[in-house]
């Protein structure tokens, strides 16, 4: 056995609810391996999984994605040995550790063009973003899309992704300091959601033109307003809900609104299958590559220091992604 220092939840609520323990760990089980992090990935899930949004049974630990080095390897592992440079970011909650015990069916090895900050910061986001432009539409060029949230984590790797795929994009921001983030990132124009009236600034910004595809990741303060952006027969996709749980839509609207298709997708059922799991990080590693896939990373954290990663995340001091480190 070895010690770790891990975070853990016990109650719901802010921020201060959340310690460090120190606690043995065993050592791997069959088919699992034991990774030493170097490397942890802060997502908004983890916020709403805190304030139990999305409840979780307590007490638990937080934190999806991560990378590291494998320490030790479990019985009937084959595919993966001590030493290999390893990233997950569908392990099931408990990433915010030092160490962990890891389905080897759950991790995929790093490429030397991946760095191990670059995996913690883009799997999670990057795979959000394969999917939402792969699987849920596959964007085409010459499409005009509406990314809320253009300056955060996904909202940048979907605008500078679908950028390279050839089509528009258009994104929002809930503050005026990260238009030049969302610009950089590839957006044409920026719309600031503090105006109430932002869809017809939208509509201002594109001549006109509606968006074939609206990501909204923020859901209560802007599902309803995101259904008047999109074009006839286009799609809304809500995959978050940074704001608050999105309201429920009578179905009868989306026809008034013009045949609209409305879905709710997640990251984790597209990746449940490992083989599957595997070329979509292949994919996502490829577009890294080629540059199509990058985040600026807006600040690093300790281990020790979660308590003030989660009241910025909240508090939005800062545009791109979070990074903590053990």
């Amino acid at each position: 056995m070895v010690t770790r220092r891990v975070v853990k939840l016990t109650e719901f609520g802010s921020p201060q609810v959340l310690s460090i323990v120190t606690e043995e760990l065993a050592s791997p089980m069959p088919g699992e391996v034991r990774v030493r992090q170097t490397a942890i990935g802060f997502n908004f899930i983890d916020i709403y999984q805190r304030k139990g949004i999305y409840p979780l049974p307590l007490p638990t630990g937080l934190g999806f994605e991560a990378a590291g080095v494998v320490e030790a390897v479990g019985s009937g592992v084959t595919h993966i040995q001590s030493g290999d440079r390893v990233a997950y970011m569908n392990a099931g909650v408990g990433a915010y550790a030092d160490r962990r015990n890891v389905p080897a069916d759950k991790l995929v090895a790093l490429p030397d063009t991946v760095s191990d900050e670059a995996a913690a910061t883009l799997l999670f986001k990057g795979m959000t973003a394969q999917y939402l432009l792969r699987k849920t539409h596959a964007v085409q060029a010459g499409e005009v899309l509406l990314v809320h949230s253009a300056a955060g984590g996904v909202g940048q790797i979907l605008t500078r992704w679908a950028t390279a795929l050839g089509a528009t994009v258009f994104g929002t921001t809930g503050s005026p300091g990260k238009r030049e983030t969302a610009l950089a990132a590839g957006c044409v124009d920026v719309i600031d959601l503090n105006d109430p009236e932002w869809p017809d600034a939208f509509l201002r910004a594109s001549g006109g033109r509606k968006a074939r595809v609206v990501y909204d990741a923020i859901g209560k303060d802007t599902l309803i307003k995101s259904l008047d952006c999109a074009a006839p027969f286009g799609l809304v996709v809500c995959y978050g809900a940074s704001s608050g749980k999105a309201p429920a839509v009578d179905p009868e609207l989306l026809n008034k609104k013009g045949c609209l298709f409305l879905t709710r997708p997640s990251v984790f059922p597209h990746n449940a299958d490992p083989a599957t799991f595997r070329a979509n990080a292949a994919d996502v590693f490829e577009a890294i590559a080629q540059g199509h896939v990058s985040v600026d990373i807006g600040g690093r954290f300790r281990l020790d220091d979660i308590v003030e990663a989660h009241v910025a995340a909240e508090e939005r001091r800062f545009g791109g992604a979070l990074l903590i480190a053990p």
